[in-house]
């Protein structure tokens, strides 16, 4: 199927006399015809047994992202946070290191910089546009992952997937790709060689700012009894001693992270979360594609406007990221803006607080155009030179275009263009 018969139809198929919708299955306990059915489950958990694990309605949703991104499994989190966590934690202990771009989301900075220094695991930070040669140095004999994103937010820089991916395979490691604003609509990295795709599914998956949450897909094509993983090959004794390759063979990431950290955490969405979840999923190309197209049309307009000192959009073709744009993202590269403001923070602020149809929001990827002070929000946990490695300024604003009629999206922007010195 293409993938607008996908976003519809996987995951859920009914049978006779079936509810034609997902249904939404409200219950956090199932029952068994006896204590041995039990306990096969604790020994290979193959069937719904408690909703902190899996849950009917959340399996229907996994089963459809894992379809649109071409992944063999996925497991959906309470956040997008909860699955960049998982995600990493599923691969590094104590001791271990991963290699991240410098211009990822401010909060997954603050979340490998700060909260993974203080469990043991070391964040690399490397520049995704250097040369190959340079970021061989940054591996170390413990690095366990390489980390990036399709399209950074809010830098809007766009990741040299096939680049990063050779280089994380030339040293034993999975690439992890943060797919959030490009969505399978627009990117499938598991085509160009990443190996675990997350998702903050709360941005364009839902699209209506309606439920929070995260999912983690697994290709399936990674090779983890190549020596470097020996948590995935030897006994789990927290698990009765299993072996997730030897049991599970290609979906040996997706299962041990439901198995250890879901079950360890207990970061899993609620039924009625995954319900919402679908039906955003369900116009997820039809969305995409005007969003792209309206962001194109504010893109070229911000760039011609004289109180505007730079605009990253790599859909215009003056954006140095054009080309890898044109790979990567042919159908667009999502309705996010980033923009530099003459006159700095002051004016930045003094534009968004005079708009009248765009929200001021903590949020993004919305159906509404929404705009953010990234230095005063998302990133204001960063340093001065953190925030100049993510791509960021004082005068920056990011503005997520909507689905609202350009020509008003446009009028509003000059509403608060004239409010600027």
């Amino acid at each position: 199927m293409k993938i607008e018969t996908q976003c519809l139809h996987e995951g859920y198929t009914p049978k006779n006399g079936e509810p034609r919708v997902l249904p939404i299955v409200q219950s956090t306990t199932y029952c068994f015809d006896s204590t041995e059915h039990i306990a096969q489950l604790f020994d290979m958990p193959t069937e719904f047994m408690y909703s902190r694990f899996a849950n009917p309605t959340v399996d229907a949703v996994e089963k459809k992202i894992a379809a649109l991104e071409g992944g063999v499994g996925a497991m959906c989190t309470t956040s997008g946070q909860a699955a960049t966590l998982f995600s990493i934690l599923n691969l590094c202990n104590a001791g271990d290191s991963f290699i991240a771009a410098s211009t990822i989301y401010g909060g997954s900075v603050n979340l490998f910089a700060v909260t993974l220094k203080k469990l043991g695991i070391e964040c690399i930070f490397v520049d995704g546009n250097a040369p190959i040669s340079e970021l061989e140095k940054a591996f170390k004999p413990n690095t366990k992952a390489v980390f990036g994103e399709t399209l950074a937010n809010p830098a809007l820089t766009v990741l040299d997937i096939e680049k990063f991916a050779s280089l994380a395979h030339g040293h034993g490691v999975p690439l992890i790709i943060d797919n959030t604003f490009a969505t399978p609509v627009l990117c499938r990295p598991f085509e160009f060689g990443a190996d675990i795709i997350v998702h903050s599914t709360t941005k364009y998956m839902d699209g209506h700012a309606v439920q929070g949450g995260g999912v983690i897909v697994d290709s399936g094509k990674f090779d983890w009894a190549n020596g470097n993983f020996p948590d995935f090959v030897d006994p789990d004794e927290s698990y009765h001693g299993v072996s997730y390759t030897k049991t599970f063979g290609s979906m040996a990431y997706i299962i041990k992270a439901r198995m250890q950290l879901m079950r360890d955490f207990g970061c899993y969405p609620a039924a009625n979360s995954a319900f919402l979840l679908n039906l955003g999923l369900e116009t997820l190309p039809v969305r995409m594609r005007q969003y792209c197209s309206n962001a194109l049309r504010v893109a070229q307009f911000l760039e011609k406007h004289p109180k505007v000192e730079s605009v990253n959009y790599p859909g215009l073709a003056t954006n140095s990221y054009h080309a890898l744009a044109k790979k990567y993202l042919p159908e667009g590269c999502s309705g996010v803006i980033s923009f530099n403001i003459a006159g700095g923070r002051e004016n930045a602020v003094r534009f968004m607080d005079h708009l009248e149809l765009a929200s001021n929001v903590v949020h993004v990827a919305d159906i509404r155009t929404c705009v953010l002070h990234p230095a005063s929000a998302t990133h204001r946990q960063l340093t001065d030179e953190q925030l100049v490695a993510a791509g960021i300024n004082a005068g920056m604003i990011r503005l997520s275009v909507g689905l609202e009629n350009v020509e008003d999206i446009l009028a509003d922007l000059e509403k608060g263009f004239a409010a600027v010195i």
